[in-house]
């Protein structure tokens, strides 16, 4: 597993210029891979942003919608079918196996904000991944940012 003890201080500073001036999370993925030879995943690469703190800027189309105006958001009608099993007020939730799967050194489910469900595992190499029960489901960047902190809290003491 990749993590920002493996980059200099040097480039440490480049990175973090990087996403001052406007770098996306696979914007330094692609050039951890181009500038310093690192060949990361993307969930390495988060795991660096949490490390690193990195701050990334978020476009504005994005933040609204995000953020939208109630006074232009049309009416909703019908039922909410409440998932018990959906973590409150919408966020991620993940859990840890008591024995992990097989080739695995931790593993667990996580549930995204929008009900999505998955299986995740830090496999004997220490690469993380994340295989949702929906094939081709992306989880949106928020819900990787949560997933990765929840993650955190949970391991804590284990690896």
């Amino acid at each position: 597993m990749f993590s920002a003890s493996d980059l200099s201080k040097d480039q440490i500073e480049i990175i973090k210029g990087w996403v001052a001036e406007g770098a996306q999370m696979a914007d330094v993925q692609k050039r951890l891979k181009n500038d310093f030879g690192f060949n990361v995943t993307y969930m390495d690469t988060r795991f660096l942003s949490l490390d690193l703190e990195l701050d990334f800027q978020v476009e504005e189309e994005e933040s609204e919608q995000l953020a939208p105006d109630d006074s232009e958001s049309p009416p909703v009608s019908g039922e909410v079918d409440l998932d018990p099993n959906q973590p409150a007020g919408g966020g991620v939730s993940a859990t840890l196996d008591q024995v992990a799967r097989p080739g695995s050194m931790v593993s667990g489910t996580v549930t995204f904000s929008d009900g999505m469900k998955g299986l995740w595992l830090i496999d004997e190499m220490g690469r993380p991944s994340i295989d949702p029960d929906q094939p081709g489901y992306q989880p949106s960047e928020a819900d990787l940012v949560s997933f990765q902190e929840e993650l955190k809290g949970l391991l804590d003491g284990h690896i």
